[in-house]
């Protein structure tokens, strides 16, 4: 139980900055971004608005955490799938730190080819999302009442900088985490109760130095919330115990994109089906990576 509650008490550390970061940009869009703004550059079938959130989630220093309200804030400003899940799939798995790191432990070659596996990433699940048909009745247009027109298209919705504050605000902190807190919340003691009981040095000198890596590093990496910088270390300390290499390129792409919360709040804003593919996919291209990487390097 100590254990436990230290993993805890170290997962809610670690990812409040960043939920925090994520549920105020989500404020900030839903105040301010006009939905005319989306509609140009995001809302819209094709390869470009995938590029440009896969571009944004790449630049935006939230984790996987923390850019769950930002997408779903984009979603229910009328985003198309595609987008959103290139956005959730970009944002967490980089970031400057966990570049420089990766740079510093795994070296340049080992750093581009993630970055690059990333964007590959992104814009598969981006345009396989944007095939699929999805009825979400969450998704409601937003609309403004003093014109009934679309809400975002103009300012006098609010009288005063007082009030747009108040505003993000209360969206960013009251309405957001009403929404996904309990999925997040279940996500981080699911992943604190694993973190806790695994053996995982046992794992790695006895059973991790083959294929088997492979499917290690995937299911801890769905299993556990793991950051972009602080999973670097880790993977170099999975590989250098004797685990493959190209399955630590696994644990560094599928620990940071999901994790329990992750997985709780897609199934519950965009359904099971949605998750399923993003899963395989995440999967598929993961591992197909980690194995291109070992064979290549």
């Amino acid at each position: 139980m100590t254990e436990f509650l230290f993993k805890l008490q170290h997962y809610i550390i670690e990812v409040s900055p960043s939920l925090a970061a994520g549920f105020f940009i989500s404020g900030i869009i839903n105040e301010f971004v006009p939905t005319s703004i989306i509609n140009r550059y995001l809302n819209k079938k094709g390869i470009m608005p995938i590029i440009y959130a896969t571009v944004a989630g790449i630049i935006l220093p939230i984790c996987c955490i923390g850019s769950l309200p930002v997408a779903v804030g984009l979603r229910k400003k009328g985003v198309a799938l595609g987008p959103v899940l290139a956005f959730l799939v970009a944002t967490p798995a980089t970031s400057v730190s966990a570049v420089l790191v990766t740079w510093k432990l795994m070296g340049v070659g080992f750093t581009l080819y993630l970055c690059a596996t990333v964007i590959i990433m992104g814009l598969v699940l981006g345009l396989i999302g944007n095939k699929l048909k999805v009825t979400d009745g969450k998704i409601e247009a937003e609309t403004c009442p003093h014109c009934a027109t679309g809400a975002g298209e103009h300012n006098h919705h609010v009288n005063s900088a007082r009030q747009r504050i108040r505003s993000i605000l209360t969206y960013s902190f009251i309405d957001q985490p009403r929404e996904m807190g309990l999925e997040i919340m279940i996500g981080l003691l699911i992943a604190a109760a694993v973190a806790s009981i695994t053996p995982v040095s046992l794992l790695i000198k006895h059973y991790l130095y083959g294929g088997l890596g492979y499917l290690f590093s995937l299911l801890f990496g769905m299993i556990m919330y793991i950051c972009s910088t602080a999973s670097v270390p880790m993977a170099d300390a999975f590989v250098k115990s004797g685990m493959n290499i190209g399955a630590g390129m696994v644990l560094l792409l599928v620990g940071p994109i999901t994790s329990y919360g992750t997985i709780l709040v897609i199934k519950k804003e965009f359904g099971a089906r949605v998750l399923a593919v993003y899963l395989s996919v995440i999967a598929s291209v993961s591992l197909a990576a980690g194995y291109l990487y070992s064979i290549l390097f």
